[in-house]
């Protein structure tokens, strides 16, 4: 068998450093403070995803929930006394969605017991926006939404709702509605 030539062995790279920097004399001290970076504020992200939507959907030229509500589509209420403005935040979102309930495919009996025990939960809580999923009745027998109109007037005999609107379209459309409840009283 031919012997391989030997090679030399390869240097350590942490050797070749030190050797490179042997001569090498630090800077003076300047005498100059160094502060930490400061500190940046926190990012909206989720602002800045429903500002993106927003652009997106007055792009897309697709009909506007407020369009949709003259034209009787969509679902809206308004308790009375109530400003305006607040159907109007909900349906931009302004307020987070804290908690979500999807009755879609249940029986009507049972959609309703659900739905008093989420809002209890969502009350005692202190959550003031919830997302309710309904369906769009596509799996119903004449396949329309049965639950639809249910929720929206069980919704309307409950006095801590203050208002309601058809979801956009990412969180459910017209199957979902966004609730806002009543803020809780502080006690003590």
């Amino acid at each position: 068998m031919p012997k391989r030539p030997i090679l030399p062995e390869e240097p350590d790279d942490a050797a070749l450093l030190r050797e490179a920097l042997k001569d090498v004399a630090p800077l003076p001290d300047p005498g100059r403070v160094l502060h930490p970076p400061a500190r940046r504020d926190p990012v909206a992200a989720q602002t800045r995803r429903d500002e993106q939507q927003v652009l997106q959907e007055s792009l897309s030229g697709e009909m506007s929930i407020e369009a949709m509500l003259e034209a009787g589509e969509a679902l809206a209420y308004l308790r009375e006394g109530i400003d305006r403005q607040v159907l109007r935040k909900l349906r931009r979102a302004h307020w987070v969605v804290q908690d979500e309930i999807d009755l879609h495919g249940l029986r009507v009996v049972e959609a309703r017991e659900l739905l008093v025990a989420f809002l209890n939960e969502a009350l005692r809580s202190g959550r003031r926006c919830v997302r309710i999923v309904h369906g769009k009745g596509l799996r119903s027998a004449e396949r329309t939404p049965v639950l639809k109109k249910k929720v929206a007037g069980w919704l309307r005999q409950r006095d801590e709702v203050l208002a309601y609107c058809q979801a956009p379209p990412p969180d459910g459309g017209s199957g979902a509605l966004l609730v806002l409840l009543k803020a809780r009283r502080a006690t003590g």
